[in-house]
């Protein structure tokens, strides 16, 4: 069954919010905290290792009962319940939506068109691990005898995105093979990773669900081109995989069918991550850290079906969110890991909320009268606080913003880490509190600078009251990274939901494709 297509601004609960938004928009973070001593905890939910503390937002409980209120009359428990059990709720495509089955433990058979793919999926993780494990350990060698030392992931979007991200961000959990992704047309791109392999040493997984996806096929076609200048034709089985579904025309590349893993049409590619897509994540960091990123982000999943909304963490993050974008105008909102190791991550997310809720046509088919995906960006903390943060603060836009943090370092330097959380919260803190006129005053005089009072203390007033979100993990694992990334997914769900859109399809994108290829057969 697909989706209840119910328009957000028809309800009942977005009448009361737009009345409720007129009697608090001008509300302070500072007279909120002042009120209750005891805000950080009432707005504070946990799950497992996973902290996530939103007293920092321009809310109150009054306007988390009232988002909870829409989420309830545009039926989102039903949604949930179709996003897991298989139905095809990407009704354009007329697909169901699966990528939460690719990380499930258990033995419950889930149906697409009468068939349980529980089996399949098994099946696949098994091949994955064997594989895996074959080329990790040495086993697998090349057309000379020698074990692959390299791994070249050649994709584009999804299937280059995810993966790259996972692996950059667990990078302290790699063994010895080395990691490159190609994705870009650009030549430039394949030809400096070519710089930096060895054709005997390196294995290729290419990743494309057609099997015709321009930019994948072109750079595999030049990658096999530059193989066969120092091998044959019939090498190309030892040093090239498929990740697929078009097997006809695998085969017509030199791959054999024994090295081609499973794609199916319930996953869509920004969320393939999850399935064989993820080989070279479980080339890189090994099945084991590959399986526990699967049950971290399984964590997620079952928190996010069973937990009530005002305890949802994935709820509550997409409330908030819409609370901002349709309410108060705000059109980004910002990522920022206060980790080096998630440098990609607010890319990665780019994609996966821009490319899902980025429609202007609501499920009924009719231009939407109202705001729906919102801009994501970002980067790394500190770095961030060196660049763009200084428009956060000082600035004339309303940035929600989601601080990202772990209490424990990776490698041990406590010094450094105790800096690096030191600034997460105190980002946090002058977003939130600003600097009043005389804390700026009292900071000019202690600073020896009554004599530039008037010169100085209009721009040493920081007005804040900017909206942020603390989420804290334990440390950096692949279990903590799965429940991460769900998490995400999950508000993406949910944001399309309330909005009334589709949110796996994405002509927008296809579009480009097409004119692009039009483009070539004109010239």
């Amino acid at each position: 069954m697909p989706l209840q297509n119910i328009n957000p601004t028809e309800t009942n609960a977005w009448t009361d919010l737009t009345k409720h938004f007129e009697e608090t928009k001008d509300c302070e973070l500072r007279e909120l905290f002042r009120i209750s001593k005891s805000r950080e905890n009432e707005f504070t939910v946990c799950l497992d290792e996973l902290f996530v503390d939103y007293s920092k937002n321009r809310i109150t409980q009054e306007t988390i009962d009232l988002l909870i209120s829409l989420a309830e009359e545009v039926e989102l428990k039903d949604a949930i319940e179709k996003y897991f059990s298989g139905d095809k709720i990407n009704v354009t495509e007329n697909r169901a939506v699966l990528h939460t089955a690719l990380r499930s433990s258990t033995d419950v058979p889930v149906f697409v068109d009468g068939k349980d793919i529980r089996p399949k999926i098994k099946t696949a993780l098994r091949k994955m691990k064997a594989f895996s494990n074959k080329v990790i350990s040495g086993k697998w060698k090349g057309y000379t005898g020698k074990s692959i030392t390299d791994i070249v992931n050649i994709g584009v979007g999804g299937s280059d995105l995810g993966p790259k991200m996972v692996v950059e961000a667990l990078q302290f959990y790699k063994n010895k093979l080395n990691t490159h992704f190609v994705s870009n047309i650009d030549g430039d791109h394949v030809s400096e990773i070519l710089k930096k392999i060895n054709p005997e040493t390196t294995l290729f997984v290419i990743v494309s669900k057609s099997f015709t996806t321009q930019e994948t096929i072109n750079n595999a076609n030049t990658i096999r081109d530059w193989f066969l200048k120092s091998a044959t034709v019939f090498d190309v089985s030892k040093h090239f995989v498929a990740v697929s579904s078009n097997m006809k025309a695998v085969d017509n590349f030199g791959i054999d069918k024994k090295n081609v893993f499973p794609m199916w049409d319930w996953v869509g590619g920004r969320f393939s991550l999850w399935s064989t897509v993820g080989l070279s994540i479980s080339l890189s960091l090994g099945f084991d850290n590959f399986e526990e990123l699967l049950r971290g982000a399984e964590k997620m999943d079952e928190h996010f079906k069973t937990a009530n909304f005002n305890e949802n963490i994935p709820v509550i993050l997409a409330l908030l969110s819409i609370w901002y974008n349709n309410f108060f105008g705000a059109e980004t909102e910002m990522i920022l890991p206060y980790s080096e190791y998630l440098e990609k991550l607010p890319t990665y997310l780019q994609q996966a909320v821009m490319e899902s809720n980025g429609k202007d046509v609501d499920r009924n088919g009719n231009r939407v009268g109202y705001q729906t995906g919102t801009i994501v960006w970002g980067g790394t903390g500190v770095n961030s606080q060196h660049a763009f943060m200084q428009l956060l603060h000082h600035g004339t836009k309303l940035i929600p913003v989601d601080f990202i943090g772990f209490k424990e370092p990776l490698h041990h330097l406590e010094d450094h880490h105790e800096k690096l959380l030191a600034n997460y919260s105190a980002q946090q803190d002058a977003l939130a509190f600003g600097r009043t006129k005389q804390e700026a005053h009292l900071d000019l005089k202690t600073n020896n600078q009554l004599n530039q009072v008037n010169s100085l203390l209009p721009y040493k007033i920081f007005k804040g009251n900017h909206p942020s979100n603390s989420i804290v993990f334990k440390k950096i694992t692949p279990y903590s990274l799965g429940m991460l990334l769900a998490m995400y997914e999950h508000k993406i769900f949910t944001q399309g939901v309330i909005w009334n859109i589709f949110s796996y399809d994405q002509f927008g994108v296809e579009l480009g494709k097409e004119l692009a290829q039009k483009k070539l057969r004109n010239d």
